[in-house]
């Protein structure tokens, strides 16, 4: 074999061999690359398997959370029932709550406005003083204390005030009747007022005590706790503001323990641990009551700064228990000075 022959030889046996390894090396690429294809295809169906699984595990837990909730609200599981509107009236042979009449519909004492002035409404009352041209100081008094009415009177003040013992005692502000010949009281439900007579009164705590005769127990309300009362409470204040007969606000309890001065024909009335309040007062609200949320009164509403706006005071629960019982049976206290 010439020298030609085996170069020709060689270079046919390289190409052969060449492309037998490509070949080769082709079938084992495609056979890795098919390898690879068919894992990708495996653990995308199971993806997607595992999807549809956890989507039905979810729908099957919110059924059956579902259907343990209605149940519960159905079948009253935990403990909660609605209460129905109930007032509570005690014994009218307790002095110092006798006929009382609550706005409390909850023990939770979360009830609304619109419950609490239902309830409390007809215990409310609107008075009205009339002065005597001809009458002197003595007489006035005496007629007070009687509850007698006189001649030639007219017209002289509005104010408020509320039934806090079923028998017909009255709890106002002092401010409200004083220098007054006549008192008239208006009750919901009776066409006519009715005359009170004047009890006790306490000219430096402005606290009055009227009474009124009827031929059935009156509504009352409860005088409740001005001390458990916090700052940021919410309070209702029912009365005659300018004449505007049961008129009803709200507000909250904006602070506690204030003093204020005010003047007057007698000299300087000085009020002490009075609340205060963001609830409209206006001239005729004097002697309403303030109400809590469980509809119990807290305040005795009696003044308002003029020259503000929501800054209203009441005389607290606390300072009226104090002496109520002495105002009944028509004392002044010890340091008070009687208007009669």
């Amino acid at each position: 074999m010439n020298e030609d022959t085996r170069i020709k030889t060689g270079i046919e046996t390289g190409i052969e061999t060449g492309i037998e390894t490509g070949i080769e090396t082709r079938i084992e690429l495609n056979t890795d690359e098919n390898k690879r294809a068919r894992k990708s295809r495996k653990a995308a169906k199971t993806g997607s398997a595992n999807w549809r699984a956890m989507f039905a595990t979810f729908m099957a837990g919110a059924a059956v959370i579902g259907g343990l909730t209605f149940a519960s609200d159905k079948m009253n599981l935990f403990g909660y029932a609605a209460q129905p509107a109930q007032a509570a009236v005690s014994s009218a042979g307790d002095s110092a709550a006798a006929g009382v009449q609550s706005a409390s519909l909850t023990a939770s004492g979360t009830n609304s406005i619109s419950s609490i002035v239902k309830a409390a409404s007809p215990a409310i009352v609107k008075i009205e003083t009339k002065v005597n041209r001809a009458a002197n100081i003595q007489t006035r008094r005496s007629a007070l204390r009687q509850g007698a009415e006189g001649g030639d009177a007219v017209e002289s003040g509005i104010g408020s005030g509320f039934v806090f013992d079923s028998n017909g005692y009255i709890l106002t502000n002092e401010h409200v009747i004083d220098g007054a010949d006549e008192i008239e009281v208006y009750v919901q439900g009776y066409d006519a007022p009715f005359t009170a007579t004047l009890l006790g009164s306490r000219y430096d705590l402005d606290l009055a005590v009227l009474k009124i005769n009827g031929d059935k127990a009156f509504p009352a309300l409860k005088i409740g706790d001005s001390g458990a009362a916090a700052v940021g409470d919410w309070v209702v204040a029912i009365g005659n503001p300018y004449d505007f007969d049961y008129s009803v606000t709200t507000g909250v309890l904006s602070a506690k323990e204030r003093e204020i001065s005010i003047d007057d024909e007698q000299g300087t009335r000085n009020y002490k641990h009075l609340l205060q309040t963001d609830t409209a007062i206006n001239p005729g609200n004097s002697g309403g009551p303030l109400l809590n949320t469980k509809g119990e009164v807290i305040g005795i509403n009696t003044a308002v700064n003029a020259e503000a706006q929501g800054i209203g005071f009441a005389i607290p629960a606390s300072t009226v228990n104090s002496v109520i019982d002495q105002l009944k049976a028509s004392g002044t206290g010890a340091n008070g000075r009687a208007t009669l």
